[in-house]
């Protein structure tokens, strides 16, 4: 599993399209940042993370999960990883663990990236703010990486990359939450704090009011797993068609 793992950070170091994506989202984020700057306060910046946030997931972790699971399906590697003798349960850890990785780089800088610009323009962001901040970036973390999970079983069932992207970004979008929420409210209403995006809410209330945060990240855990483990289930079954 480590040299695979050092062979897809190896990739992912080196993939331009990586650095010019990113770096072109935080050129936007500054454009914003500079537009709104006449009218910022203290509260614009927890206010404004909570609204800009709620992207994170889409636009980070779509990315990351492109790159990671599906640029694999195009390439056909995820083919030439299993002729070669690579363990199918190591694929799938292995890409779980690399998604769990990047994301959390990539989600632990972003809150410290918006509080410099709103300090640029004048703003300075207190502790507890800064508190706030990062409880947003967590939940948002979890939910990535709930639904990159989630995701992977499109990916290991039908290994096409375009099911697996729609799939993410339905997750992504809460297009998929929203459906099951409605459904829920209609038949069994207490089961909807259950669901990813209600588990997640229910740990940045708890880092943010010092409420139990044990069992939501339990049942986040849950989701995970389980989804794991049907990943290996449906690609176990899978024939590879070398």
């Amino acid at each position: 599993m480590l040299k695979l793992l050092r062979g897809e950070i190896y990739r992912l170091h080196r993939k331009k399209s990586l650095y010019i994506y990113f770096g072109a989202l935080a050129v936007v984020y500054l454009a914003i940042a500079f537009i709104r700057s006449g009218g910022f306060t203290q509260g614009s910046i927890a206010n404004d993370a909570l609204s800009y946030f709620v992207l994170l997931p889409a636009l980070v972790g779509g990315f990351l999960f492109t790159a990671i699971y599906t640029d694999d399906l195009g390439s056909k590697n995820l083919i030439a990883l299993v002729g070669s003798g690579t363990q199918k349960a190591t694929i799938v850890i292995a890409k779980f663990l690399l998604m769990l990785a990047f994301c959390t780089v990539f989600f632990a800088v972003v809150p410290l990236y918006h509080v410099a610009l709103y300090a640029l323009f004048g703003q300075q962001a207190t502790t507890s703010i800064l508190v706030t901040l990062y409880a947003a970036a967590l939940k948002y973390l979890l939910v990535t990486l709930a639904f990159a999970a989630l995701s992977g079983i499109v990916v290991y069932g039908l290994q096409r990359v375009t099911f697996a992207l729609v799939t993410y970004l339905l997750l992504a979008f809460g297009v998929v939450n929203g459906l099951f929420s409605m459904a829920l409210k209609a038949f069994a209403p207490s089961l909807a704090e259950h669901l990813v995006t209600g588990v997640s809410d229910r740990i940045m209330l708890a880092l943010v009011g010092g409420g139990p945060v044990l069992l939501p990240i339990l049942e986040l855990c849950a989701y995970i797993v389980a989804a794991l483990v049907a990943s290996l289930v449906v690609f176990s079954r899978k024939e590879m068609e070398f």
